[in-house]
């Protein structure tokens, strides 16, 4: 989040943000989706590479789902987190409610 901070002090166009969720306690992950879904609604342009899968598409408009640095799917993100062979292959049961 101090990160994050720092990186907004300067008010770029865009944040790169590369797996924000690295390390952190499973109770602070919420948190920091919300306020990117608050950066997003506030017209905040992100790049967000991310593992947590759900938790990157409930806050994206856009996906592009990489395998072994390949791009595989891509769309908007409520088309890939409609895709039932996409859901099984990289969400699992844990993704986050939209």
């Amino acid at each position: 989040m101090l990160a994050i901070a720092r990186g907004l002090i300067a008010r770029p166009r865009v944040l790169l943000l590369d797996e924000p969720s690295l390390g952190l306690a499973p109770i602070l992950l919420d948190g920091l989706y919300d306020l990117l879904a608050e950066l997003r609604e506030q017209g905040m342009t992100t790049l967000l590479v991310d593992q947590m899968a759900g938790l990157a598409l409930s806050v994206a408009d856009r996906a592009y789902l990489l395998q072994s640095g390949i791009v595989r799917h891509t769309g908007s993100a409520s088309d890939l987190r409609a895709d039932p062979a996409l859901v099984r292959s990289y969400l699992g049961e844990h993704e986050r409610a939209t």
